[in-house]
């Protein structure tokens, strides 16, 4: 329901300004993901209403959980996923669009998908990237993960995350700031494209 509703409210904008389909996909990943979501929850107190209305007994679980993007997220969920049920598309749909309208503006002025953009410079050399999970920490409902990039089996970079779709994001971030500024010790444009 969520994406549904995002991709509604965004494919007439986006196809009025002539964007293809793989730029709506990338801006409605971005205003839907956990991030967002968490965002919103917090916006919306979500973390003071779970607070307040956690059995009594448990006090440090809650706290813990109240913090963590997945949960915050799927709360998120369950909540539009209510709504429709409760209320049908159309009202559901127009709650979501107001709800995350921030995400949604901040996907369409500064779109974030550093690993498609590290793919595609990695693409104009014949090269790919991979990214391997190199550490697990953290109990299981407030994971962190590490991954390494690697061009042509060589490290270039590491990204530290919540979850490994955002340790990857943050490992393409890194590996392209070390192209853009060639910093000490980082790989340069032209050692990554040799590594592939």
């Amino acid at each position: 329901m969520l994406g549904l509703a995002v991709t509604a409210h965004l494919y007439p904008r986006l196809e009025a300004e002539r964007f293809g389909a793989g730029r709506l996909t990338k801006i409605r990943a971005q205003s839907v993901s956990g991030v967002s979501c968490r965002a919103v929850a917090e916006r919306l107190g979500v973390p003071d209403l779970l607070r307040a209305t956690a059995p009594p007994g448990i006090g440090q679980s809650v706290e813990s959980l109240v913090v963590t993007e997945r949960v915050l997220a799927s709360v998120i969920e369950a909540v539009i996923g209510a709504c429709y049920l409760h209320a049908g598309y159309e009202r559901t749909a127009a709650a979501v669009v107001e709800a995350f309208q921030p995400e949604i503006a901040t996907a369409l002025t500064h779109p974030v998908d550093f690993k498609s953009t590290l793919q595609e410079r990695l693409a104009r050399r014949a090269a790919t990237v991979e990214y391997a999970v190199d550490v697990e920490s953290g109990p299981p409902h407030d994971r962190t993960f590490e991954v390494v990039a690697s061009v042509g089996g060589a490290p270039v970079s590491r990204g530290a995350g919540r979850s490994k779709k955002h340790a990857e994001q943050e490992a393409a971030r890194i590996a392209l700031e070390a192209l853009l500024s060639d910093a000490p010790g980082s790989p340069s444009e032209d050692e990554l494209w040799q590594a592939g």
